[in-house]
């Protein structure tokens, strides 16, 4: 796991929390306001930009000590720019004299996804997150000032954090309500940035403040959001591909993922049109490569330049055993494609559930880890996946009250018609014709009527009384279903009634509050989107060897903001997702996609789900025995034993909502225990020992 950390405005005299390190980590600024990089990263994934007055800034890269004789003045700027980044050491250097002023959002605008941190003198310091989330910032109170890092848990580790209850109960509860848990963390006093904010750290004190303005109702173009949608992709693939060139000769092992349908294709397709390693990445002082493309017209991302070798790079591109039916349906010359094995979830518990990854918070990677990291080892050292595209680029289905909202109700037609359609199909005409339609704007208009605290309250009632989430036996019961403000999770129906009443009361407090300036549907989608960049960012922790990267240009900032600038009528189009890739990879010079791209059937994940179950029957079984979950009043211990008994017989139908449901809960399970036999302190040096216990109820 790689991580910064850093702290400012200490005041504490004790000599014991001065000599507190973070373990095997490099200083990129020393002085009263430190920061530290630990973990495997490699030089060109950190590049640090200094401003001093009366000259110009200067730019450096890699993992290079501070000067100890280098002293800051209250006017010296410092910025430090960590993952994968498109700016070159120029863009950079003027980002950081644009900062003189106090604006930061320039600084989310370069390709890539990466962390910044700004430091204006000696005693104020901003970290800014990112919109989808993938890459969050946390903070404690530490000393008398704030502490800072990238993870949750080596803060949790300096101040001796117990995990937090609350919060785990509001997480399984209303995972897509931030009202129900705020800022708080697994860790009880660690909090966390939201997505898109700064975290402004002033004489010791956190402030957030939010960086990015959020759309406007006007009416979007749609050929206008296309193309900055065909630019940001373009830019988001090539920054991960054209790397610095190996030392020895070597090339780099690049691979792409085939498994996951066509937001996959399209960054596999976008890789295999960049040449590897040909450019001569951002170092400083390096001449730039001649003629550059935009890669915004169609055909200019593929043509050869003289520098570029004669012969391609081999990419390779990995499939799961389960996944063989997809295909890219186009001849790529470039890509070597591998077929795994396909491995169950769950069977990594078999052996012992407690020696595998432990991650900043509990996620469903947990029960397959060794399953996909396998995957992502077979695509080489730089994996690149399509997670987020759904996310980034479907319409909500509560968008619909956002058109009714807006005075387009005549928009909802060809979105309420597909949904017809495909009832029709598979419900019988009478479903189709009549009660999908009826059911899905009835749903549309009551949401688009309906005000924020009214929902919260809602939700807390649903809660409360144990609403059953019902099973979206169709496409349009489960469009109906998603048309709220909040909807329960999964897991709400096996909690105990004492964390569910906990989190309907937090729920009618924040009902209390200011409403958000969103309409229901964007900010449905906006929730969703940092749900799975937390996913995303779990399963990074958990499948990530050393020396490895694991890329989703999907959830990078550049891509994220292109796609909000959809039209509303685009996004709930049938086949939206496919189409707008189509057109992306059009301008990349791929033209030749056959008809029905995209369009195969999906393949089932239900049946290996509950014969991983059956696999894993008496290792789940022993798990909930005496689970942590109860120990912390959360679960419903014998419904949560019974419904696992139920999900192990294969002679039992289960809706999708109780799998996703044992799921979540069985991954807090295996977190929880890893956290509790986890040594404290095994991420600093010289830090007291805690007076806190492992877990508090």
């Amino acid at each position: 796991m790689r991580w910064l950390t850093g702290w400012s405005g200490l005041t504490a005299a004790d000599p014991a929390l001065a000599a507190v390190r973070p373990l095997a980590a490099t200083a990129l600024w020393s002085g009263p306001d430190p920061l530290w990089a630990v973990g495997d990263w490699r030089p060109d994934e950190i590049r640090l930009a200094v401003l001093r007055p009366g000259g110009p800034a200067t730019v450096t890269a890699g993992l290079a000590a501070p000067d100890p004789t280098d002293r800051d003045t209250p006017a010296t700027l410092r910025l430090a720019v960590l993952g994968r980044c498109g700016a070159s050491d120029r863009e950079i250097a003027a980002g950081l004299a644009a900062a003189r002023g106090g604006a930061v959002r320039h600084l989310t605008h370069w390709p890539g996804s990466y962390t910044v941190v700004l430091r204006t003198g000696t005693r104020s310091t901003v970290l800014l997150t990112d919109l989808a989330g993938a890459l969050p910032v946390f903070h404690t109170p530490f000393a008398g000032g704030t502490a800072y890092a990238t993870s949750a848990l080596p803060l949790a580790d300096l101040i001796g954090a117990p995990v937090d209850p609350e919060y785990l109960a509001a997480h399984l509860a209303a995972p897509e309500a931030p009202e129900a848990h705020g800022t708080r963390t697994p860790y009880a006093g660690v909090h966390r940035a939201p997505p898109g904010h700064a975290l402004g750290i002033r004489a010791g004190r956190p402030y957030l403040s939010g960086y990015e303005p959020e759309p406007g109702p006007e009416r979007r173009e749609e050929p206008p959001a296309v193309r900055e949608l065909t630019r940001a992709l373009l830019e988001a693939v090539r920054c991960r591909v054209r790397t610095v060139p190996p030392a020895d000769g070597e090339r780099p092992r690049l691979g792409v993922d085939l498994s996951y349908g066509t937001g996959s294709a399209t960054v596999a397709l976008l890789a295999a049109a960049v040449p590897i390693g040909s450019g001569p990445g951002n170092r400083a002082g390096a001449a730039a490569p001649p003629a550059p493309r935009s890669g915004a017209v169609k055909g200019s991302w593929a043509r050869r330049t003289a520098a570029e070798p004669a012969e391609p790079d081999l990419l390779t591109a990995v499939t799961l055993g389960e996944q063989r039916g997809f295909a890219l349906a186009v001849d790529v010359p470039r890509l070597r494609h591998i077929v795994l094995p396909a491995a169950l979830p769950y069977t990594d518990l078999t052996a012992d559930p407690l020696a595998g990854p432990l991650t900043d918070e509990p996620g469903t990677a947990l029960l397959a880890a060794d399953r996909f990291g396998a995957a992502h080892r077979a695509g080489g050292s730089d994996h690149l996946t399509g997670y987020g595209a759904r996310q980034v680029l479907d319409g909500h289905p509560a968008r619909l009250a956002d058109l009714i909202r807006t005075g387009r109700a005549l928009e909802l037609l060809a979105p309420v018609a597909a949904l017809a359609g495909a009832d029709r199909a598979t419900a019988g005409a009478l479903t189709g014709t009549v009660r999908t339609p009826v059911t899905v704007l009835r749903a549309a208009r009551r949401l688009a009527r309906s005000r924020y605290a009214e929902a919260l309250d809602d939700l807390a009632v649903q809660l409360t009384v144990r609403h059953p989430v019902p099973d979206p036996a169709t496409a349009g019961v489960g469009a109906a279903a998603d048309l709220a403000w909040h909807v329960p999770g999964p897991a709400a129906r096996l909690l105990s009634d004492e964390a569910l009443a906990g989190v309907a009361q937090r729920l009618r407090t924040a009902a209390r509050g200011p409403a958000p300036a969103e309409h229901p549907g964007a900010r449905r989608a906006r929730l969703a989107l940092h749900r799975h960049a937390a996913d995303y960012r779990t399963l990074v922790h958990a499948t990530e060897q050393h020396g490895q990267r694991l890329h989703a240009p999907f959830l990078d900032n550049l891509v994220v903001r292109a796609a909000r600038l959809l039209p509303d009528d685009v996004r709930l189009q049938p086949g939206a997702r496919h189409a707008l890739l189509r057109t992306v990879l059009a301008g990349a010079g791929r033209a030749d996609l056959p008809a029905d791209w995209g369009r195969g059937p999906r393949p089932d994940r239900l049946a290996p789900a509950r014969a991983g179950l059956r696999l894993a029957a008496d290792t789940l079984t022993e798990l909930f025995r005496r689970p942590l979950l109860a120990d912390a009043g959360l679960i419903d211990t014998p419904a949560v034993q019974r419904t696992l008994t139920l999900a192990t017989d294969p002679a039992h139908p289960l809706p999708p909502a109780t799998l996703t449901a044992l799921a979540e809960l069985i991954a807090t399970e295996l977190w929880l225990r890893r956290t509790a036999a986890r040594r404290h302190g095994s991420s600093w040096t010289n830090l007291p020992p805690p007076h806190h216990p492992a877990l508090s109820r």
